[in-house]
């Protein structure tokens, strides 16, 4: 399949363009590689470690959640540059989707982990910029249960602020670090938010907006949207991929 084929399809299917978006995230297609591609890795971050191990598989592009560009920064030194030399010396494209991957009705992260809980993505949530990115699902759950069962679908720890009710009915699904909905999550009835890691203050955000909060880890919510997006590809131009999984424990 042609590189740049592959590039505008994934723009198209994911609605990359003119997306809300953090402005350095940089959707779309960020290093470029071989004209043509028929082996690729999704993984969630473009992290050295990943880089590394796509070029060791001999793959011709490489799909992920985090790109390369986060800090504002275009100096290519240090970490950065040495991603970069990797991916080109290797012969990998990079491909990024943040956003436009948590918020997608079919792989995004948000929706996929919805369903594989159990629960049906029934309403949108989670409000970036005018854009949905979540979304809410009725459940019946008492709340150290739920984190228990939550915990069993992700495989890890789930950390739980009891700041609602103890029987959880309505929840709210935004994978990644997405506790600054909690107010939102309180405003719409939510008894609760699942999402993958919020700061110190967003305890205290917990408690007084009377909303369970449960930590399921950032590594952990989001591994949904780039398998389910590799094996779309799969399906749908028969093209070779596999998921690269190195775990941050956060």
């Amino acid at each position: 399949m042609n590189t740049e084929s592959l590039a505008q399809y994934l723009n198209e299917y994911l609605s990359v363009e003119g997306f809300a978006d953090y402005a350095p995230a940089h959707n779309g297609l960020q290093v470029e590689g071989p004209t043509e591609v028929s082996r690729a890795a999704v993984a969630v971050d473009a992290s050295e470690a990943v880089i590394r191990e796509a070029v060791s598989r001999g793959v011709d592009v490489l799909i992920v959640h985090h790109g390369l560009f986060w800090d504002g920064q275009a100096k290519l030194v240090g970490p950065r540059f040495r991603k970069i030399r990797a991916l080109i010396e290797g012969k990998v494209a990079l491909y990024s989707a943040h956003l436009p991957l948590d918020s997608h009705p079919e792989v995004g992260n948000c929706a996929v982990l919805c369903r594989a809980l159990g629960w049906s993505p029934a309403e949108r949530f989670g409000s970036y910029q005018d854009r949905d990115i979540g979304w809410s699902c009725t459940v019946d759950f008492e709340r150290e249960a739920l984190a228990h069962y939550v915990g069993e679908i992700v495989g890890g720890p789930v950390r739980l602020i009891p700041g609602g009710p103890e029987r959880v009915y309505r929840v709210g699904v935004v994978t990644g670090a997405a506790a600054n909905l909690i107010p939102e999550a309180s405003l719409k009835g939510l008894d609760a938010l699942i999402t993958g890691e919020g700061p110190h203050h967003t305890f205290h955000d917990a408690m007084e907006y009377g909303v369970n909060a449960l930590y399921a880890g950032h590594y952990a919510t989001e591994t949904w949207g780039v398998r389910a997006l590799g094996r779309h590809l799969e399906e749908r131009f028969a093209l070779e991929q596999e998921f690269i999984d190195l775990p941050t424990g956060l």
